[in-house]
């Protein structure tokens, strides 16, 4: 069963653009648990834009009162406040994402065979704290053995390239070799010992077709795509609609 985790990263970004408090980033993690949603995933930021501490420490409060609902804060762990929070509220998964401060948003994942060797005493931090832990990747099957290598317990497999070419051309040749490339990765994941959580521009239309051609995904994290749609639908509504099409039970 794939679970879902909705990213409230565009709430808080809503949010901050007035001083009312409003929408609330708690309000909204509510009705989206109460949707369905098996989890909540925030991605703290140096600059704050979106995501506060104040947020962060609220929804581990949230989270902590409802049995099986996952916390997943995701970041740079070499840049504030990704570690701090972490130490702080203990969530149920850190995922590690290789984001430079000025970045629009998350855009490749980690360059293992360069980065390896300073992410393996993080990785073994957020361990001894409990914590599991996902590294941000590109679909690129030969590097899953070296993630294993650092002592991760997943992959996140960075889906901006598919979302891309699906909305290029869903039955086209370059998003079905798109399709084969998330495959082989996520196989050679799993191989290597690793599970495989998948994310970014995932969205109703594109993300049957994902989870049907790439095997044993077990969580998916969708934020902006959700957020857009619950303006036409309802968050409450959105969220049961993104586990119908996961064809997810509960």
């Amino acid at each position: 069963m794939t679970s879902l985790s909705v990213n409230v990263n565009k709430i808080a970004l809503l949010r901050n653009s007035r001083s009312l408090g409003i929408p609330s980033v708690l309000r909204a993690a509510t009705i989206a648990l109460d949707a369905g949603a098996h989890g909540i995933t925030v991605h703290p930021r140096p600059d704050a834009r979106h995501i506060r501490a104040g947020d962060v420490h609220e929804l581990a409060a949230l989270l902590a009162a409802r049995r099986g609902a996952e916390f997943n804060i995701e970041g740079n762990p070499f840049e504030p406040p990704l570690l701090e929070l972490a130490r702080a509220v203990r969530p149920a998964q850190c995922t590690l994402v290789p984001d430079d401060p000025a970045a629009f948003t998350s855009d490749h994942g980690w360059n293992i065979e360069h980065d390896a060797a300073r992410l393996k005493p993080v990785v073994d931090e957020l361990h001894r704290l409990g914590i599991r832990v996902s590294l941000f990747m590109d679909p690129e099957p030969e590097a899953m053995k070296q993630a294993a290598a650092t002592g991760a317990d997943r992959v996140e497999l960075y889906t901006e390239p598919y979302a891309a070419a699906h909305a290029a051309g869903r039955d086209s040749s370059e998003a079905a070799a798109m399709l084969a490339r998330y495959a082989a990765a996520a196989k050679a994941a799993q191989a290597a010992g690793l599970a495989v959580n998948a994310g970014h521009d995932l969205n109703r239309d594109n993300l049957p077709a994902f989870l049907a051609a790439v095997p044993g995904v077990a969580e998916v994290s969708i934020g902006h795509a959700l957020v857009a749609d619950a303006l036409e639908l309802g968050l409450a509504a959105t969220v049961a609609d993104y586990l119908r099409v996961m064809k997810v039970r509960r």
